[in-house]
C-alpha cells in the first residue's frame, strides 16, 4: 500500500497553493488545457530553477516560493507524460 504520509505536510500544502493560485487567475483544472503544454512547462520550471539559483527565493507575481512553482510544474510534466501519449 502506498504511504502518503511519508509526504512532507509543508511540500503537499507547497503544491496546494500553487495550484489554488492558478485555478484562481485562470480556472481550476485550466492548466491540462494549455496549448503547447509538455514546452511551456518545462519552459516555467527552468525559470522558476535559475530564479532559485540566482538567489531570488518568492516568485514575484504570485508571492510563493519559486520551488513550490517547481514542485508544481514537475506534477504538471508527470501528469502529462503518464496520463497521455507523448
Amino acid at each position: 500500500k502506498l504511504q502518503y504520509s511519508l509526504i512532507p505536510p509543508e511540500t503537499l500544502s507547497a503544491l496546494a497553493e500553487v495550484l489554488t493560485f492558478g485555478a484562481r487567475k485562470y480556472a481550476i483544472d485550466g492548466w491540462k488545457y494549455v496549448p503547447d503544454a509538455k514546452r511551456r512547462y518545462m519552459d516555467a520550471l527552468f525559470r522558476h530553477l535559475e530564479a532559485f539559483r540566482s538567489g531570488e527565493t518568492h516568485d514575484q507575481e504570485s508571492g510563493l516560493h519559486h520551488l513550490a512553482h517547481l514542485l508544481t510544474n514537475v506534477a504538471f510534466l508527470h501528469y502529462l507524460h503518464t496520463k497521455t501519449k507523448d
